[in-house]
């Protein structure tokens, strides 16, 4: 039998060797294929995310079964792609499979880290992603209110088995920090207080469709109180008793990560996935540094210019105490958002050739998140288009939301950057899904961040305030280079994070705060901003003096765009051919 079963395997592998490009292509994204239905099945909220109804009665499985069932199916897949002869691919599919290997290569090597115990953070978490579900679920029809009273009798077990995970990491050493999940109790309370029909769970029980007959509207609605009033509410009650009596006095009174078992490896790991580099946290930490010292003289040119000669503190003291620039109800907030939308639009032509299809919109973010949630964010388009992208603004605090910041934070949540990038890999015919709605957040980020620095090309930056914003906003970055590797591999504390983002920056207190606590839970998230940003500009910078005159930034730009998201140092083999190409014409 063992011969039997050797001579088997040398037959298999003789016919892998025999496979033509063409057939192992094929090979390949059968498992790309499968791969993708297997990630809507499994996590049903992303195909909901995405625009795809099929899961939509589903939670995802929270069970610590269920989460090793992923993690080997993870491990089974490397072993469904070692069986790929990449070699005989051609060039696109070799990018295809190796970007789509180093997924699960990454997954894997994650594994020894218990990061799935810490499933709740002031940024997000049952308490805020399943009362937001209701945002992007399609209620157009009977199934589609049957699917999302399925989904929201789920609930009240996901939150149980949120609770479970979390007592598992106090046991193991793998909880959060206290500080920053300070405000998570009123997140919860927030689920809680409402009256059931002002819930945001009720919000699609309030108004009905065309075609749903009225016997059926109220036996939805009423189906959907008595879920969110005898299940639902009880067991977000039980989570705040369980999060206020037993995590919160369990959590860790150290911020940075290296606090956490194998802390300086999980850290070291994190650094490598946000940036797609082999920097070491010191030397991100130098380059953070150096940057702050450059951006600090650009910023005190200004500072001298209006008349505070080189005093920083009381200019920044000015922008932060003026009445001049800060709205004074969240509908100017917003309609200012939005003007300045669309005087960006029709600029954009002249950076680029290639624009999408798809639109977007400016919202505010929901009171329930608002207060310890960022100054913006955004949350991209639906793949079958039923859905534009929104920016979401912060309209909470309005005195700690300055005019001078808005016109960089649209550029970067909106266009050209967040909008204008993840619209236009959503539209590339050519790509697997994987690379369409996937992405690198160092690539991502970075072209948020390097967008900012395109608004004094298009004019957005008409007074020395509006630039100093931008220059704030930059600095905002490249502090955080400092601060995140300070907290999380030179032992920082807390304040003294804070203490360096005021010393540097013109931020408000809330959102320093914010920011801060923000970088406590997500370890080397915040690197990816300047490090992906400086590439770009680097790239950039060699391609225009390597060309001349026959430098095209239009060119240039539908170039870092025209194949999705990539790491950093495919990005750069990507610009140097087209330099190249550009050059032999």
């Amino acid at each position: 039998m063992n011969r039997a079963l050797t001579l088997a395997g040398l037959l298999s592998l003789m016919a892998l060797a025999c496979q033509s490009p063409q057939q192992v292509a094929t090979a390949l994204y059968e498992i790309i294929d499968d791969d993708w239905e297997w990630t809507l099945e499994n996590y049903p909220t992303y195909g909901t995310f995405l625009g795809d109804p099929r899961y939509n009665d589903r939670l995802v499985d929270l069970t610590p079964e269920a989460i090793e069932a992923r993690q080997q199916y993870a491990r089974d897949m490397l072993g469904r792609l070692e069986k790929i002869k990449a070699d005989a691919l051609a060039a696109a599919d070799r990018l295809n499979y190796d970007l789509f290997r180093q997924q699960f290569e990454d997954e894997v090597e994650g594994q020894k880290f218990s990061t799935d115990l810490m499933p709740i953070n002031q940024m997000g978490g049952v308490q805020i992603n399943l009362a937001s579900l209701q945002m992007v679920t399609p209620f157009n029809n009977l199934k589609d209110y049957r699917n999302y009273l399925k989904r929201l009798s789920l609930m009240p077990r996901q939150l149980e088995q949120t609770a479970d995970l979390m007592r598992r990491g106090m046991e193991s050493g793998w909880v959060m920090p206290k500080v920053p999940l300070r405000s998570v109790p009123d997140q919860i309370q927030a689920q809680i207080d409402f009256k059931v029909v002002d819930s945001p769970f009720y919000r699609p029980f309030k108004e009905f469709p065309e075609g749903i007959d009225p016997q059926d509207q109220e036996e939805l609605a009423a189906t959907a109180r008595n879920i969110i009033a005898d299940e639902l509410k009880p067991a977000f009650e039980a989570l705040q008793t369980f999060f206020v009596e037993e995590y919160l006095p369990a959590a860790r009174e150290e911020v940075g990560a290296w606090a956490l078992p194998e802390g300086a490896a999980y850290y070291a790991y994190r650094v490598k996935n946000m940036t797609t580099t082999n920097l070491t946290p010191d030397e991100i930490h130098v380059i953070g540094q150096s940057e702050v010292v450059r951006i600090k003289a650009e910023m005190m040119k200004i500072v001298e210019a209006t008349g505070f000669g080189d005093d920083f503190a009381a200019f920044t003291h000015f922008l932060r105490t003026d009445k001049q620039f800060y709205h004074t109800s969240a509908e100017a907030l917003l309609s200012a958002y939005r003007d300045l939308s669309k005087q960006i639009d029709p600029k954009l032509i002249k950076l680029f050739g290639k624009l999408p299809r798809t639109p977007y919109g400016v919202e505010p973010i929901p009171d329930y998140e608002a207060p310890a949630s960022t100054t913006a964010y955004y949350r991209p388009p639906a793949a079958d288009g039923s859905r534009p992208g929104i920016f979401f603004a912060n309209t909470y605090a309005l005195d700690q939301r300055p005019t001078y910041e808005m016109a960089a934070l649209t550029i970067h949540e909106a266009v050209p950057g967040h909008h204008l990038q993840i619209s236009l890999a959503q539209e590339l015919e050519d790509l697997p899904n994987f690379r369409k709605y996937g992405g690198y957040t160092a690539f991502t980020e970075g072209w948020g961040l390097y967008s900012e620095s395109l608004g004094e090309e298009m004019g957005m930056y008409t007074d020395p305030y509006d630039k100093f914003g931008q220059l704030s906003y930059e600095m905002w970055r490249a502090v955080r280079l400092v601060v995140d590797t300070g907290m999380h591999h030179k032992r920082w504390t807390r304040q003294q994070a804070i203490d360096f983002f005021h010393e540097n920056t013109g931020l408000a207190e809330l959102n320093i705060i914010s920011e801060v606590d923000r970088y406590i839970v997500w370890p080397g998230q915040a690197l990816a901003y300047k490090i992906g940003e400086l590439k770009i500009k680097e790239l950039r910078a060699t391609a225009t003096e390597t060309l001349g005159v026959d430098f095209d930034i239009r060119g240039f730009h539908d170039t870092v765009l025209g194949q999705g998201a990539l790491p950093l140092n495919l990005l750069e083999a990507r610009i140097q051919a087209w330099t190249e190409e550009v050059r032999r014409r």
